[in-house]
């Protein structure tokens, strides 16, 4: 990511667009693959149908009652609505500063994003590449 918001603009139109697509998917797919892992398949990001889903599951949880009180209450997940209504919220105000900071800086916008990023992940793959991170499911 880091690496396509420093060389975006250096692209010619020829191969521009497939390099762009290339490296969305990827980004992507790594964020879905991440994402998934820490959650233990409880969430995937890059699909905010499915969260817009879940989030109306768990809507509809909160509003349901029983009328016959011999069967279990249903009861709704509120963290995971959070958790959830949080991303969508998220992923709709990155999508429209993300777009404001394009059209104000160019790819460069997507530069101290991915610095974050690696800050943030820095850790944590240390952690994974000498064995001691979180234990998959």
């Amino acid at each position: 990511m880091l690496l396509f918001g420093l060389l975006a603009d250096q692209l010619t139109w020829e191969r521009r667009e497939l390099v762009f697509i290339g490296v969305l998917c990827f980004t992507m797919g790594m964020q879905n693959a991440v994402i998934t892992k820490i959650s233990f398949a409880q969430i995937r990001t890059t699909h905010v149908t499915g969260m817009v889903t879940d989030i109306g599951i768990e809507l509809g949880k909160l509003a349901y009652r029983h009328r016959r009180h011999d069967l279990d209450p249903v009861v709704a997940d509120v963290r995971k609505l959070g958790v959830l209504s949080l991303l969508v919220g998220l992923f709709f105000v990155g999508g429209v500063l993300g777009t404001l900071g394009y059209l104000e800086f160019g790819f460069a916008v997507v530069v101290p994003l991915a610095l974050c990023l690696l800050a943030a992940a820095s850790a944590l793959l240390l952690a994974d590449l000498k064995g001691r991170g979180a234990p998959s499911r």
